[in-house]
C-alpha cells in the first residue's frame, strides 16, 4: 500500500502555507455559513414546537380556579410517536438514527492511507433498530433487538481516534443487511423484599426492583449498553457525537465490528452501590467482524465498581471505577518497528507480532455530579498498555474528557437537550514510533507522525419537535487530527434527526 510523503524545501513550505492559509480561511467561511444556516432551520424549528410543552390553558386564556382548588398539571409532553405500556408483558419499539456531517478542505503537510481526508467531503449515515422484548416473570424476561445500518462516514470512518461520528460501521464489506444486534436472557434474583422504582426502557421491562439484587444476562449485547453509562456522555442518538465523548477512549471494550459482543454478566445493585462483572468474547482480527470462541486465548473480562453517594446535599453524585482485561492475538508496537528496522519487514506491520494469548489492560473513572435540576457536570479520565495493539475500539491510551450537559426543563423545554465537552486524547511512545515510522493501525496511519496530542470540542443541542421526532445541531472541532500536529484543525458540523416509535 503506497503512502504519500511530501519533502518540501523552505521557499516550497512557505508557499504551500500561504495557500493552506487561504484554503484555511475560505473554510473558515464556509463552515461558517453552514453553521448559520443550520442555526437558522433549528431556531426555527423550535418555535414551531415551542407550544408542546406548554398546558392548554393559562392564566391568560382561563379564569382562576376557584379558592382552594388545586390546579391541575399538564401532562407531559410524548416522547414516542406510540405510547408504550408499563404493565404488559411485550415490549416493541423502534427508533431511527440519521446523521449527516461534512467538513471543508483543512491544511495537511502530508496525508496516508489511513488519513482523515483533507479535502472537503460529506457523509450520511443511518442507524434503524427494532427492539422487543417479553417479560415471563418479574424476574426473567428475554430481549431481542434487530438492526439495520447504512452510508458511510466521513473519510470512511479513519483518520481520527475520536471519530466524529458514532454510528458509524468501520467496516464496508460486512454488508448493510438486518442483523441481530441483541439477544438477551435476563434473570435478577432478589436480596431484599424492599422495592425501588425502576423506568422501563427497552433493555430492562422492570417497572420496580429489589433494592439489593443480582442481575444474571446472557447472549448477545454490547458491554456499552451496561457499562461506562454517563448522564452527559452515552448515547449518540439524544447526546454526543463522537465516540471518545460517548465511551471512554482507552477502553478498549470486547466487540465485533458493528459494537458487540457474546458474553455472560453478573450485575449486584445496593442502593448506593452496585458492582459488575462481564466475561465477553473478543474478535478474531482487530476490529474483526467475527468473533472467536476459543475462550483460552480470545476473552475479556471487564469489571466496574459504581457508588451513588451525594457529595451534595439533594444532589445525584455517581463514581464509577472501571477496569478491562483482554486477551487475544494481538500484536506489539515495539517489535513491529524492530522488525522493520531490522529489514524483516518493508514497513511496520503490528499484524506480522501477532501472539496468541496477549494481554492489554486499561483502567477508566467516570464522574458525574448534578449541579442543579437538570444541569450535570461529568467527566472520564482513562489509561490503557500502550504497548500493546488496539484491536477493537479506536486507538488511543489515555484520555481525559470534562463537559456539561442539561435538559431543556430549565428553559421549559423539557424534552430538548444540549451539552458541550472538551476531550483530550494520547498514544504511548511505542504507538507513536510505530505511526511515525510508517505502520498503520485500523483506524489511524499518515504515514508519518509529528506527535500532539488529538483534542476535541463538541456541542450539540437536541430539539424535540413533536412526539418521537428530534432535530439536533452538533458542531465538533479537531486540532491534531489523529495526533498529527502537521495536519488540521478540522471543523465538523453535523445534523441529526432521530425517530423514537
Amino acid at each position: 500500500m503506497m503512502l504519500c510523503r511530501v519533502v518540501l524545501s523552505s521557499k516550497a513550505r512557505s508557499s504551500v502555507h500561504a495557500k493552506a492559509d487561504s484554503a484555511m480561511n475560505r473554510h473558515f467561511v464556509r463552515t461558517l455559513v453552514r453553521v448559520l444556516t443550520a442555526a437558522i432551520w433549528l431556531a426555527g424549528l423550535i418555535t414551531v414546537s415551542s407550544a408542546q410543552d406548554k398546558p392548554a390553558d393559562t392564566a391568560q386564556d382561563k379564569p382562576a380556579q376557584a379558592s382552594g382548588e388545586p390546579t391541575p398539571e399538564a401532562p407531559a409532553p410524548l416522547d414516542t410517536f406510540f405510547e408504550h405500556s408499563n404493565t404488559a408483558k411485550w415490549w416493541i419499539s423502534g427508533q431511527a438514527n440519521f446523521i449527516f456531517q461534512a467538513h471543508g478542505d483543512f491544511y495537511a503537510a502530508y496525508s496516508g492511507a489511513h488519513s482523515f481526508q483533507n479535502e472537503g467531503e460529506n457523509a450520511f449515515s443511518r442507524v434503524l433498530t427494532l427492539f422487543t422484548g417479553y417479560e415471563f416473570t418479574p424476574r426473567t424476561a428475554v430481549y431481542l433487538d434487530v438492526e439495520e445500518t447504512g452510508g458511510d462516514g466521513l473519510s470512511s470512518a479513519l483518520g481520527l481516534a475520536g471519530f466524529v461520528n458514532l454510528d458509524v460501521v468501520r467496516n464496508p464489506s460486512i454488508g448493510q443487511a438486518p442483523y441481530i444486534g441483541r439477544l438477551i436472557f435476563q434473570q435478577i434474583i432478589p436480596f431484599s423484599s424492599e422495592k425501588v422504582d425502576s423506568e422501563r426502557t427497552p433493555l430492562s421491562l422492570q417497572t420496580e426492583l429489589p433494592a439489593k439484587s443480582l442481575t444474571i444476562r446472557f447472549g448477545k449485547f454490547a458491554l456499552s449498553d451496561f457499562f461506562d453509562n454517563n448522564v452527559g456522555g452515552t448515547d449518540s442518538h439524544y447526546q454526543f457525537l463522537n465516540w471518545t465523548a460517548d465511551d471512554n477512549a482507552v477502553w478498549d471494550y470486547a466487540a465485533d465490528t458493528r459494537g458487540y459482543t457474546v458474553g455472560l454478566m453478573f450485575d449486584y445493585e445496593d442502593r448506593n452501590w452496585g458492582i459488575r462483572f462481564a466475561e465477553a468474547l473478543m474478535p478474531k482480527v482487530a476490529n474483526g467482524p467475527d468473533l472467536s470462541a476459543n475462550l483460552a486465548n480470545n476473552r475479556a473480562e471487564n469489571v466496574e465498581l459504581e457508588l451513588r453517594y451525594p457529595l451534595f446535599r439533594n444532589r445525584h453524585t455517581t463514581l464509577r471505577l472501571l477496569n478491562y482485561v483482554n486477551h487475544g492475538d494481538m500484536g506489539d508496537y515495539s517489535e513491529a518497528v524492530r522488525l522493520y528496522l531490522n529489514h524483516v519487514t518493508p514497513t511496520p506491520d503490528v499484524v506480522a507480532t501477532r501472539v496468541p494469548d496477549t494481554l492489554k489492560y486499561g483502567f477508566g473513572i467516570n464522574l458525574e455530579q448534578e449541579l442543579a435540576t437538570d444541569i450535570f457536570a461529568f467527566a472520564r479520565w482513562g489509561w490503557a498498555d500502550g504497548k500493546k495493539e488496539s484491536f477493537c475500539y479506536t486507538e488511543a491510551e489515555s484520555t481525559f474528557e470534562a463537559g456539561v450537559y442539561s435538559k431543556g426543563s430549565q428553559w421549559h423545554r423539557t424534552l430538548d437537550r444540549a451539552g458541550a465537552v472538551f476531550i483530550s486524547n494520547g498514544i504511548s511512545a511505542a504507538h507513536q514510533s510505530y505511526l511515525a515510522n510508517g505502520g498503520l493501525g485500523f483506524l489511524l496511519g499518515d504515514g508519518a507522525l509529528t506527535y500532539g496530542r488529538e483534542t476535541i470540542e463538541e456541542a450539540f443541542y437536541d430539539a424535540h419537535i413533536w412526539r418521537g421526532a428530534y432535530f439536533s445541531f452538533d458542531l465538533q472541532h479537531i486540532n491534531n487530527p489523529g495526533y498529527n500536529q502537521v495536519r488540521g484543525p478540522v471543523t465538523v458540523p453535523g445534523m441529526r434527526l432521530h425517530l423514537e416509535f
